[in-house]
């Protein structure tokens, strides 16, 4: 696999609202035993969307083995005014998203929804697979994607689940 999409549940909708809560290092800890994996099999590109939450623990994490791995960080934006309005600690996460390898945006600003339609379909077709933390019993927006990404052939769909998460947990308090 060349590049693998990196995709998941916003801080709002995991009720994660502050840096030092507990939950984000079960979350980066099970995240980066699935990137290992990605990056002993030889991945090249890992590919982030500038999203809050899991996409942002999950960047922090992956810039931390950039010291072990030989791989490159992009960051694929839907509009270069994205994160424009946020508070000034989410604009410290917006730099740290544009502080990668490669950053570019689709599209300058918004102005139809079918926008979303046709970025969506440029992340499909420019990665080979995803590593989603989504459930499909805890339905967000992210739906609409990930069902694409299903009907897409020979497109790999790799999930971090609630479940998942549990087993980390349970695995680091042993």
């Amino acid at each position: 696999m060349n590049a693998l999409l990196i995709m998941g549940y916003t801080n709002f909708e995991l009720g994660i609202f502050k840096a030092s809560d507990p939950k984000i290092t079960v979350i980066k800890k099970a995240f980066r035993k699935r990137l290992e994996s990605y990056l002993a099999q030889g991945l090249k590109w890992v590919i982030f969307t500038g999203a809050l939450g899991f996409e942002y623990w999950a960047l922090e994490e992956t810039k931390t083995m950039q010291k072990d791995f030989d791989f490159e960080i992009a960051t694929l934006f839907d509009f270069e005014t994205h994160g424009k309005n946020w508070n000034e600690a989410n604009q410290q996460k917006l730099e740290i998203f544009k502080s990668v390898n490669f950053v570019k945006a689709a599209y300058e600003t918004y102005e139809n929804p079918s926008q979303f339609r046709q970025y969506h379909a440029f992340l499909i077709e420019n990665t080979q697979g995803a590593l989603l933390f989504y459930d499909d019993e805890n339905e967000t927006k992210l739906h609409f994607l990930i069902d694409k990404m299903k009907q897409t052939p020979d497109y790999r769909l790799d999930f971090i689940t609630f479940e998942n998460l549990q087993e980390t947990y349970e695995e680091m308090n042993e």
